[in-house]
């Protein structure tokens, strides 16, 4: 991958990693790599593209997951993908929704790794210069993940993939859901480690309940790259840390030119025909921690849900935390 290592990214989040949210995180990090929800190669192709893969240059370096597992139509997908401007497609085999299961790709395809070899050997010639990668889970169901992860690893490396990011857990496509999927089956970083070791000249990148900077640190004294997702979701002031990994010095945010910031793109956004809501869902969790935060939630969760809502409101909602942020307590935000 082009990128410079580490690798620090947000993970790819249905219905929450849109572009709103990955404008928003990049305020927070000049360098995580920042991946859009799932987009299915079929909705690529033959769907409204620039609402499903528009976005705002800010937000590089960015990369695409794709979901399907039709090597002609990924191709495709890839093709459209690269020609908007991202920086990296991925291939996504670690969702276990129904709806993905439905549609024969996502978490189920760890049990035909030809056919997703298949799948990246036909997107890496789509896709030039452009690194194609691949995010799985460490197996499914009642596969012997010490089996299969190493074997799907190898069939992976042979169709080309430039990157392998693992979620160290199974999936159970059968009696969990989708919520369920991403906390009951064990975390098994161990088998993941042990991966890394056998591919030492291929990146490989880790994922799964990781909440910490210290756990982010550890991690890639051995991994190639680490990838979280609700934690940056939940409680975003956490992103202003990890440009730190790159050996960046840590600066205490700028808040007001952030919230300056966003009142200006939740403007543009509204004048583009989105409600105000599409931008501030992303930003509730942002002041956990500070006195004022929960007028800030509720402000953002409530007045901001109007039809009629401007950008006042983020402003409104940013007067009760921001006599907070001018003090040592500034520290809580980013904690």
């Amino acid at each position: 991958m082009s990128s410079p290592s580490p690798i620090f990214a947000v993970a790819p989040m249905i219905d929450w990693t849109v572009r709103e949210c990955r404008f928003f995180h990049r305020q927070l990090t000049r360098r995580a790599l920042l991946y859009t929800e799932m987009v299915v190669a079929d909705a690529i192709i033959h769907g409204d593209r620039e609402r499903l893969l528009g976005f705002d240059t800010v937000q590089h370096p960015l990369a695409l997951q794709i979901g399907g597992s039709d090597p002609q139509k990924l191709a495709e997908a890839t093709r459209i993908g690269v020609d908007f401007g991202y920086d990296e497609i991925n291939l996504n085999v670690g969702c276990p929704s129904d709806r993905v299961q439905s549609g024969a790709f996502g978490a189920c395809l760890m049990r035909d790794s030809d056919l997703v070899r298949r799948c990246v050997s036909a997107m890496k010639d789509a896709a030039g210069t452009v690194p194609v990668t691949v995010k799985c889970r460490i197996g499914v169901d009642d596969q012997n993940a010490e089996e299969v992860l190493p074997d799907f690893a190898r069939h992976m490396r042979e169709g080309g993939a430039d990157a392998l990011w693992v979620h160290a857990r199974k999936a159970w496509l059968k009696g969990l859901s989708p919520k369920e999927n991403r906390d009951i089956p064990p975390l098994d970083y161990a088998l993941v480690h042990a991966l890394k070791a056998d591919y030492p000249d291929w990146f490989i990148g880790i994922n799964g309940g990781i909440a910490s900077m210290a756990e982010i640190r550890d991690h890639l004294t051995i991994m190639d790259g680490v990838m979280v997702g609700r934690k940056a979701y939940g409680e975003p002031a956490f992103l202003t840390e990890v440009d730190t990994l790159w050996g960046d010095r840590k600066e205490e945010p700028d808040w007001p030119r952030i919230i300056e910031t966003m009142m200006c793109y939740a403007a543009q956004r509204r004048a583009e025909g989105a409600r105000l809501s599409a931008v501030t869902r992303h930003m509730v969790g942002l002041f956990s921690g500070v006195p004022g935060a929960r007028r800030w939630r509720q402000i953002l969760s409530t007045d901001a849900t109007r039809y009629d809502a401007g950008p006042e409101i983020i402003e409104r909602a940013f007067e009760e935390v921001a006599p907070h942020l001018a003090s040592s307590d500034t520290d809580a935000a980013v904690a």
